[in-house]
């Protein structure tokens, strides 16, 4: 009796039923991503810059695979959750800092603006577990 055919069903079979996983690379569970400026609910009169503060991982341009390091991207009135399964997209409310920038000059038009940071992998996956600040608001008078 021939066994090859049995193991090769076995294992189509078995990958059937593993569950899909997340395409970002693993991140530290003590990871911490937040904003040094502005904070939630500060009233800005035009175009300010946007500071980003991360803990226990690095910063690094978007295609440099470190370990424990990622690219900053700041979404602005993003209120879909993210897909861990595609990278973070690039558009006006998605916007990339691949240069390992950790600042930014940001202008909004005036009325009330939801911001919020993902740390992205070398491929601008996001971390698994997601590396994610706190959602904030700002005012743009």
């Amino acid at each position: 009796m021939n066994i090859t055919p049995i193991l090769v069903l076995s294992a189509a079979l078995s990958l059937l039923s593993c569950p899909a996983r997340a395409q970002g690379t693993a991140a530290p569970k003590d990871a911490y991503l937040y904003f040094i400026w502005p904070q939630d609910g500060t009233v800005i009169k035009g175009a300010f810059w946007c500071r980003f503060g991360l803990r226990n991982m690095g910063v690094t341009h978007a295609g440099d695979d470190f370990a424990n390091a990622g690219h900053h991207h700041l979404l602005v009135n993003v209120n879909e959750p993210l897909n861990l399964n595609e990278p973070i997209p690039q558009d006006k409310s998605h916007l990339h800092f691949g240069a390992g920038q950790t600042e930014a000059r940001v202008e909004l038009p005036p009325g009330k603006h939801t911001l919020q940071l993902v740390l992205g992998d070398s491929k601008h996956f996001p971390f698994n577990p997601p590396v994610v600040s706190r959602k904030i608001t700002v005012t743009v008078k």
